[in-house]
């Protein structure tokens, strides 16, 4: 079933899983307000970007739906790529991410600053370490392991979830012009990782930091999905 999950977490957010299946064509249908989505299409996505951008939007909805009986907003994105919901006041937080048959979104409480990135494991990030992570967290990646995964090299996996939680950092943050390597900190404990589990992070903007907890897990062989959300009260 393509809706895989949603998943209540504390702080009144939610964790919304898709696991992608359809064509565009089978999307359209499931999308409430489908004709106001029509003229937000991206313009050069092909058809599994634009798999991906709908079932992003109905799991969207589905989350809203969960929460409230409402009539339910359109999901915009800011000049940053961003999501919003316009048409409510105060607007509920929301995150969306998608990567191959993947799509993750998280929907929290107006205020709430949040991220959520899901990632196909592959070589990439392992090969780009050393563009996002400091020399600190390079050396102790070495010293981590995660429970294997049949079919999977380790240190892919693990390369593709350090580049997933600092991507949820960067849009907790909500700030552009970020450096990686220096406002965004992994605080690795270096040791065997559970699966799932969580990873204590860092924020650094300006002279301000904030400590983060974010939250990492498999869904499904292949993925991994993190995500991050600070309640304000």
């Amino acid at each position: 079933m393509p809706l895989h999950s949603l998943t209540p977490l504390p702080g009144g957010a939610t964790l919304g899983r898709w696991h992608l299946t359809e064509t565009p064509a089978a999307l359209w249908p499931l999308l409430a307000d489908a004709a106001a989505y029509a003229p937000l299409l991206p313009a050069r996505a092909d058809g599994p970007r634009q798999a991906q951008w709908l079932a992003g939007r109905v799991l969207a909805q589905r989350l809203l739906a969960a929460a409230s009986p409402a009539p339910l907003p359109l999901l915009r994105n800011d000049e940053a790529g961003r999501p919003w919901l316009a048409g409510v006041r105060p607007q509920p937080a929301v995150s969306l991410s998608h990567s191959g048959e993947w799509v993750a979104a998280l929907l929290a409480p107006p205020g709430t600053a949040l991220g959520i990135d899901v990632e196909m494991v592959r070589d990439k990030a392992q090969r780009i370490a050393r563009k996002f992570l400091n020399e600190k967290e390079l050396a102790i990646a070495e010293k981590i392991s995660l429970p294997p995964c049949p079919g999977l090299h380790a240190d892919q996996e693990l390369f593709s979830l350090l580049w997933s939680a600092k991507e949820t950092l960067y849009k907790l943050a909500g700030q552009r012009g970020l450096i990686f390597r220096e406002n965004l900190l992994l605080d690795l404990p270096p040791q065997a990782w559970p699966m799932p589990g969580t990873l204590p992070a860092r924020l650094r903007l300006g002279k301000a930091v904030s400590r983060h907890q974010i939250c990492y897990l498999r869904p499904a062989a292949g993925y991994v999905l993190t995500y991050c959300y600070q309640v304000f009260s």
